[in-house]
């Protein structure tokens, strides 16, 4: 008789499916929903003019995203405590987005949380996530170097607090990575998700190298959210390709990018991430160096940041802009997956 149990790679599929299924099926009666509620987006008047028309298209797609990942992930009734701590980091760093969203719904304005708050709140979050892992997961603090068969202990430097009868080691210089991937995952799909399709696609991309990656570690739970992940985002897809039905909003973009930092923690491929998610590197970068350029010199490196709005200026569609990113990260996640193959196997 079949067994799917037997079968672990039909179970990963099979993740994808459920969750790709469920959101195809569901985000029509959310989209109608959120008309109905007037929840919409509102758009930065100093963005590109051309997005002025999708002032009022409905956000917070990103809630939606999130229960059908978790909804997928427990149907499927495989849980690890690690897949268990990213799927509960994807979804705090999503609350936080929710607020975020809520705040520009309610005051009618493209801006929500100060900055401030929000990186008071991440900070809050990675903290937790990376108490639990090392704690009651038992993560380990090493950090692979990619190619190399060495590690860096970022757990030397430590301290030891017992509150009753629970013992609670802290790792400072680990818990400052997780504070540091968490933050800049999350901030850089939320800075990504500027066009139609973007930030669903390159983050499908990135969730499938990961699921191969969770695989490949006989990480099977692991595997499977990654892969729900995956599905969720490509169902959104499909309301959310160009001209959008459907934003992901915050909710959807903070918690997504979480979620990658998480799974590079999880999997203990910290420093791959920076390749596996290229893409969100580059992003971030186009802003910082924005910024600096323009601060030190007056003068700006690009039309306009980030840098995929650089290029609409410079007269691509949106679509072309989409599809090239996706191909980008495409090619970022393979390398990524590539050398970890070839270091797996040479360990």
């Amino acid at each position: 008789m079949f067994r799917l149990a037997q079968y672990p790679t039909y179970q990963v599929f099979l993740s994808v499916v459920v969750a790709l299924v469920a959101s195809g099926l569901l985000f029509p009666l959310w989209i109608r929903v959120l008309r109905f509620r007037n929840i919409g987006q509102q758009v930065r008047a100093d963005g590109p003019q051309g997005h002025l028309v999708k002032q009022g298209t409905p956000t917070m797609g990103g809630v939606l995203i999130l229960f059908v990942i978790a909804g997928t992930y427990f149907v499927l009734g495989n849980v690890g405590r690690l897949s268990l701590l990213a799927l509960g980091v994807t979804a705090a760093c999503g609350l936080l987005g929710f607020v975020d969203d809520w705040a520009k719904v309610w005051h009618e304005r493209s801006l929500g949380l100060t900055w401030q708050a929000k990186i008071l709140w991440q900070a809050g979050i990675a903290v937790t996530f990376g108490l639990l892992a090392v704690n009651w997961a038992g993560l380990s603090t090493d950090v692979a170097l990619p190619l190399m068969d060495l590690s860096i202990d970022l757990g030397r430097t430590m301290s030891t607090y017992v509150i009753g009868a629970v013992t609670i080691t802290v790792p400072w210089l680990y818990l400052a990575l997780v504070f540091f991937m968490i933050l800049s995952f999350s901030n850089t799909v939320n800075l990504t998700d500027g066009l139609d399709g973007l930030a669903a696609g390159t983050v499908t991309i990135v969730m499938l190298g990961y699921a191969g990656i969770a695989f490949r570690q006989d990480r099977l739970e692991a595997a499977l959210l990654a892969a729900a992940i995956a599905g969720a985002c490509v169902g959104f897809l499909w309301y959310n390709a160009f001209p959008a039905d459907i934003f992901m909003g915050d909710t959807g973009s903070l918690g997504l990018g979480a979620s990658i930092a998480a799974f590079a923690i999880i999997t203990k491929t910290e420093l791959l991430s920076v390749l596996i998610g290229g893409i969100y590197v580059v992003e971030g970068l186009s802003v910082i160096l924005q910024i600096a350029s323009f601060k030190l010199t007056g003068k700006r490196i690009f039309r306009m940041a980030p840098i995929h709005h650089h290029f609409e200026m410079l007269g691509w569609s949106e679509t072309k802009v989409m599809v090239r990113f996706w191909i980008i990260t495409g090619m970022f996640a393979g390398a990524g997956f590539a050398l970890y193959f070839v270091g797996s196997v040479r360990g």
